[in-house]
């Protein structure tokens, strides 16, 4: 990859660029927008809790990680894949446009719209649930941000092993469903038997997901947040560097 730098002017004119790509593209912009709705319902029949409350924030909190998975992470696949098969990403990367600027103006419309979705969550969803609202907003903010590079460096890392558009719903399938099942979006961790939880802590989504529960619902130690926030830094500079290495810029022949 060609030296990171980040332009400005370049990212909102790549960026802008995108979002037109994702207007026009009527299925893409379905899963963006309508779909997370649609498994916010979903969780809402699924999830348990003590209280209507409690089901009321544990639908939120899932909802924030369906947000980031089918928002920015399934839908940046398709992105990176396409724009490779068309040979869009082949031709920016003959201009001035740096390999980092590329790949992050290709993820800001599905970053903004994320965004966007996670921040009506936490107030118009709340009242319509009657969950509380965040109770300490800063361990949630910071979760949702570190979301945003991880996931697009997950989504750039999968668009190698995706072969078309077609195929891109199998090949994001397992971290669907690894982070929907064991880091806390569908089940929350201490419902898991205690081997299965401490393995779970680990996948690449927990550390994220830890840090918005902790936000939303408060009574997290430091050590429980610093863990979480380590763990996600890890999974980030692993996901960087399998990047460098495996992402791929032409279709395959």
């Amino acid at each position: 990859m060609n030296a990171p730098t980040l332009n400005p002017g370049r990212l909102a004119a790549l960026g802008r660029s995108e979002l037109t790509l994702l207007v026009r593209n009527r299925a893409a912009l379905s899963v963006a927008v309508l779909m997370p709705a649609a498994m916010l319902l979903v969780l809402r029949t699924v999830v348990g809790g003590d209280s209507a409350a409690a089901v009321a924030e544990a639908t939120l909190i899932g909802g924030i990680g369906m947000v980031l998975l089918l928002v920015v992470y399934m839908n940046l696949v398709s992105a990176y894949v396409a724009r490779r098969e068309e040979l869009v990403l082949k031709r920016l990367r003959t201009g001035e446009a740096g390999d980092l600027e590329i790949l992050t103006g290709t993820a800001l419309p599905a970053a903004a719209i994320a965004l966007a979705q996670i921040a009506a969550l936490a107030v118009a969803g709340a009242a319509v649930l009657g969950a509380p609202l965040p109770r300490n907003p800063l361990p949630l903010l910071a979760g949702v941000l570190a979301a945003l590079p991880l996931l697009a460096g997950m989504a750039a890392l999968t668009s190698a092993f995706t072969r078309n558009v077609e195929t891109a719903g199998l090949t994001t399938l397992p971290l669907f469903l690894l982070t929907a099942l064991g880091s806390g979006v569908f089940t929350a961790p201490d419902a898991l038997p205690d081997t299965v939880a401490s393995v779970c802590e680990l996948l690449p989504l927990s550390g994220v997901m830890a840090l918005v529960r902790a936000g939303w619902s408060g009574g997290s130690g430091w050590y429980e947040l610093l863990g979480a926030a380590l763990t996600t830094l890890a999974w980030i500079m692993v996901t960087v560097f399998a990047v460098q290495r495996r992402f791929r810029w032409e279709p395959r022949r």
